[in-house]
C-alpha cells in the first residue's frame, strides 16, 4: 500500500507515519511539509532513515500536489491546530482559511485523480462552544466533572463527547475550518467515488511535540514547569480545573490502519477519538504530577475568562472501539512520563518550538 501524509513533518504526522510503518509490512509512505513551525525541520532526517519520501512543498500550491505521487490512501495531517488562530498573533484570518480549508480542495482533488481513499484528522474544536460552557459540571478537589445527577444534553454521556454533540456555532474560527472540512470532505467522497474517514481528535501529545501555549498545551506544560518559565491557570476562577483528555499518536495510527482496511463508502464516517476518562486529567492536576516530578513550582491564577476556552472535553471512543476494536494503549502515566524524560534530555526544546 501506498500512502501520502500532508503535514507529515509535524508532531502527529510524524509519529502517525512512524508507527504506521510499524503496523502494516510493504508500506510504502510519501509525506509533504512545508515547514513553517518551529522545530519541524529536525524531523525530516529522521523521517529519511526510515525510507519515507519527505518532499518539502505546501499544500495550498495545487501544482506542489499534482506533482506528488499516486496513492491509494491519503492522511490529511496538516493544518494550524490553534484554536486562536486568525484571531490573534501573527497568523492571520485569511491565511487560517488557506491552510485549513483552501487547501483541502487541492487534497481532495489529488484523491479524486488517483482514487485515492482520505482518512481527515479533524478536531473536538469543532463543537458548539456555547454548548460546552453550559455543561452541567461540579469542582470535585482539583478538576471539573460532569454532574451525572443531571440531564445531559444529546451527544453527551458519562463516557465523554460523541459526534452527535452539538456543532452550532460559535465554535470559533479554526472550528468552523475543521467543521467545513468535514463537509467539503464527505460531498468529495460522495461525488467522485472514494471513501472517506474522519477522525475527530481529542489532545494529542507525546515526546517531541512543539508545544505552545496555544497547541500543544501536554508538551508546553511539562518543559515550562520543568524550566521554571511563568505558567498561568487562565478562567474558570484561575484555578486550573479546565480538563481535557490526552492521547498519543501512535495510538491514533492504529485506528487510521484500521480505517484504511475498509474501503467500502456509505454508513458512519465520522468518529471520536480521544484518551476517554482514564486519560482525562486538569491543569492543576497536570501541576500536582510536575510538582511530583520536578519539585513545586506553582502557576498563577489568571481570572479573566477568553472567548474560546472551554472547562471541560473527554472524547468518547465508543463507536471506534465498536466498529474498529480500537482502544487506547498508552496510559495518560506513560504519556506524561515520556515527555518529561524528553524535556530533560532537550533543555533547549522550548526554544525550539519557537517560544
Amino acid at each position: 500500500m501506498n500512502i501520502l501524509i500532508t503535514g507529515i513533518c509535524g508532531f502527529a504526522g510524524s509519529a502517525i507515519a512512524e508507527s504506521l510503518l510499524e503496523r502494516r509490512a510493504g508500506l510504502s509512505v510519501t509525506g509533504i511539509d512545508n515547514l513553517m513551525r518551529p522545530g519541524s525541520e529536525g524531523n525530516r532526517p529522521r523521517l529519511r532513515k526510515l525510507g519515507i519520501a519527505v518532499v518539502h512543498g505546501d499544500i495550498r500550491c495545487a501544482s506542489d500536489v499534482a506533482a506528488l505521487p499516486a496513492a491509494d490512501w491519503v492522511i490529511d495531517a496538516a493544518a494550524n491546530p490553534s484554536v486562536l488562530a486568525g484571531v490573534r498573533g501573527g497568523f492571520s484570518s485569511r491565511q487560517l482559511f488557506e491552510h485549513n480549508l483552501g487547501a483541502l480542495v487541492n487534497v481532495l482533488e489529488f484523491a479524486k485523480m488517483h482514487g485515492a481513499g482520505l482518512s481527515l484528522l479533524s478536531s473536538s474544536r469543532v463543537y458548539s462552544i456555547p454548548a460546552l460552557v453550559s455543561l452541567p459540571l461540579r469542582a470535585e478537589g482539583n478538576r471539573f466533572v460532569l454532574d451525572g445527577a443531571a440531564k445531559l444534553p444529546g451527544g453527551l454521556t458519562l463516557d465523554g463527547i460523541g459526534r452527535g454533540f452539538s456543532t452550532a456555532p460559535p465554535v470559533s474560527l479554526y472550528g468552523s475550518t475543521k467543521l467545513a472540512s468535514e463537509v467539503v470532505a464527505l460531498e468529495y467522497g460522495e461525488a467522485f467515488g472514494f471513501p472517506v474517514w474522519i477522525t475527530r481528535c481529542g489532545v494529542l501529545a507525546g515526546a517531541g511535540q512543539f508545544g505552545t501555549p496555544d497547541q500543544g498545551i501536554f508538551s508546553y506544560w511539562i518543559h515550562a514547569h520543568l524550566r521554571r518559565r511563568p505558567l498561568r491557570y487562565i478562567g474558570f476562577g484561575g484555578t486550573g480545573r479546565q480538563v481535557r483528555d490526552v492521547f498519543h499518536p501512535r495510538d491514533l495510527a492504529g485506528l487510521l490502519d484500521a480505517q484504511m482496511s475498509r474501503s467500502s463508502a456509505g454508513g458512519q464516517r465520522v468518529y471520536t477519538a480521544g484518551g476517554g476518562n482514564a486519560n482525562a486529567m486538569s491543569l492543576a492536576q497536570l501541576t500536582a504530577w510536575c510538582d511530583a516530578r520536578f519539585g513545586a513550582f506553582a502557576p498563577t491564577a489568571d481570572t479573566a475568562d477568553r472567548p474560546y476556552d472551554i472547562p471541560w472535553v473527554v472524547m468518547d471512543s465508543h463507536d471506534a472501539g465498536r466498529d474498529f476494536g480500537w482502544k487506547i494503549e498508552t496510559p495518560a502515566a506513560d504519556l506524561l512520563e515520556e515527555i518529561a524524560r524528553h524535556a530533560e534530555d532537550n533543555p533547549d526544546w522550548l526554544e525550539r518550538s519557537g517560544l
